[in-house]
């Protein structure tokens, strides 16, 4: 296995641990302290660095002329493709604690979010959809009527 091959399988090690605790221990105190904190990233954010370091040139490329071809191109490239797994592992996992963090403060069960957090971590746009509609729902069903109405 390449260097990028290992540091691509270590990506997803990295941010286990903090989905664990969100989706298997919600209520214990320290999840809610770790999760509350930016830093989980930090690791995946570390890793993305090296994996871009080689392929500047090309990741630079591709993030300021976006095409399609050129990110075909970055994903040939076994240091491109894992830093683009590092890039989106990082950003899931943020995106993933925020609904964790907006989760508790609406009350949602842990039966809910559990499943939510999972589809975040396997298909992370769809799961902030779901995430943001049920958090639309519940916001509207506790804003008071109006008298009258």
């Amino acid at each position: 296995m390449t260097g990028a091959g290992t540091l691509f399988d270590v990506t997803f090690v990295l941010a286990a641990p903090f989905w664990l605790l969100m989706i298997f221990a919600p209520a214990w105190s320290v999840t809610t302290r770790i999760i509350s904190s930016p830093l989980t990233a930090v690791p995946v954010a570390v890793l993305y660095a090296v994996l871009v370091a080689p392929v500047f040139p090309e990741v630079w490329a591709a993030v300021t002329g976006p095409e399609l071809t050129g990110f075909q191109e970055l994903m040939t490239l076994p240091n491109g493709a894992a830093a683009v797994w590092a890039h989106i592992i990082a950003w899931d996992l943020l995106v993933g604690q925020w609904m964790f963090l907006q989760g508790r403060k609406l009350g949602f069960s842990p039966w809910l979010m559990g499943p939510l957090l999972v589809l975040a971590i396997l298909l992370s746009p769809l799961g902030l959809l779901v995430f943001l509609a049920l958090r639309a729902v519940r916001r509207n069903a506790a804003r008071p009527v109006a008298p009258g109405g």
